[in-house]
């Protein structure tokens, strides 16, 4: 789950680290008022939960109070890959003297979280990666012993030589890795953390995603989400109890099983096609699961098939074949849709969608063959 950059300052703020201060607005006159009370000069910042802002226009810095308005002004109902900005952040504006990197993950190959740092700030760490891979540390961090003075005093001199400069640093990052472990966060970034003329540290950009799977212990996180952000069809496949993913291709999946799914996006992928989504509609087998799953497949656009590929455990294949009728006659479908159905209830459900027009499939190979042939 993205929160929204005025949250993730407040997480920061209430774990220690240092936030200028800042007021979220909706119109010009507030951010005239918002700058009043901080002291200009301000930035006036989009908020949307997407990267690339600055690029985009949607981060800008008003040297006067009027300036601030008419900048917010300038932003409020600006598109920035495809979102509208209803609200800007107005935040002090601060010298800057250096830029570093900080953020924290998960990382999959340890199962630990781990820090990384770069003293290339304020530039996409993935610009980064690709053309200075060796202006980037990465500590692994044990959770059972939490962040230990040796990896604060490797990451901080590989940042500043300045002692003091280090010193400071060092308790920054400490406090980062509170914050990232209390919320449950899957990533947490600051960039950039800024050292201005005088040697003050603030960080002047936020970033927090949180584990979904922790929002049922993160009673407060977990009233962050900014559904007004986020892609219809994600918020409504979670509201049914399915996990989507929207991506760029013409063949919509809808597939029991995570594992299942990535195989079949991976074979699409193999034989010249390219996957609309990622949709598993999980162990249920429910109908209206079904039902739920082709109509978030159905807002895109540039879906032009749909492959249904069932490996029936716990999921009954006459239950899907059910919902696929049920589908039918609801919603009036006048896409193909390729059906390949295999495990409990397999043969029961071939009778049921015996004699309809949709595409029969005997393997995934078959049936994703089928589809990219339908799609074209």
């Amino acid at each position: 789950m993205k929160i929204q950059e005025v949250d993730a300052r407040a997480i920061f703020a209430k774990y220690g680290l240092p936030v200028p201060s800042s007021r979220l607005v909706k119109n010009a006159e507030d951010a005239r008022k918002a700058a009043e009370e901080i002291g200009c000069p301000v930035v006036v910042k989009a908020q949307v939960l997407v990267g690339g802002r600055g690029k985009a226009g949607g981060v800008k810095l008003a040297a006067t109070c009027d300036e601030a308005a008419v900048k917010a002004k300038a932003i409020l109902g600006m598109d920035i890959k495809g979102i509208t900005v209803e609200k800007v952040l107005i935040a002090r504006a601060v010298d800057i003297s250096e830029e570093f990197y900080v953020g924290m993950v998960i990382d999959r190959r340890s199962r630990k979280p781990l820090m990384m740092v770069s003293p290339a700030g304020g530039i996409d760490i993935e610009e980064v990666a690709r053309t200075s891979p060796e202006k980037i540390l990465k500590v692994v961090i044990d959770p059972a012993f939490g962040i230990m003075q040796f990896q604060l005093r490797r990451m901080t001199s590989a940042l500043s030589a300045d002692k003091e400069i280090a010193k400071k640093v060092g308790g920054i990052l400490a406090s980062l890795y509170r914050a990232f472990m209390a919320v449950d966060a899957s990533l947490a970034e600051i960039n950039p953390l800024v050292v201005t003329p005088t040697g003050e540290i603030w960080a002047i950009d936020a970033k927090i995603v949180i584990d979904d799977s922790s929002l049922y212990r993160q009673k407060d996180a977990a009233g962050l989400r900014d559904e007004s952000a986020e892609e219809r069809g994600e918020v409504e496949a979670r509201e049914a109890g399915l996990s989507f993913v929207k991506l760029d291709g013409s063949i919509g999946c809808i597939v029991n099983g995570a594992g299942l799914a990535m195989a079949t996006m991976d074979m699409i992928k193999h034989f010249g096609g390219e996957p609309a989504n990622f949709l598993d509609i999980g162990g249920s087998s429910s109908p209206d699961k079904v039902i739920a799953a082709i109509k978030i497949i159905l807002r895109d656009r540039n879906v032009k098939t749909i492959l249904i590929n069932i490996f029936g455990g716990i999921t009954r294949c006459d239950d899907v074949a059910l919902g696929l009728i049920e589908a039918k006659k609801q919603l009036g479908l006048d896409i193909p849709l390729v059906v390949r159905l295999t495990g409990t209830n397999e043969d029961r459900a071939r009778e049921i969608l015996k004699g309809t027009a949709l595409i029969p499939a005997a393997t995934m190979e078959e049936g994703v063959k089928r589809a990219i042939k339908a799609a074209s």
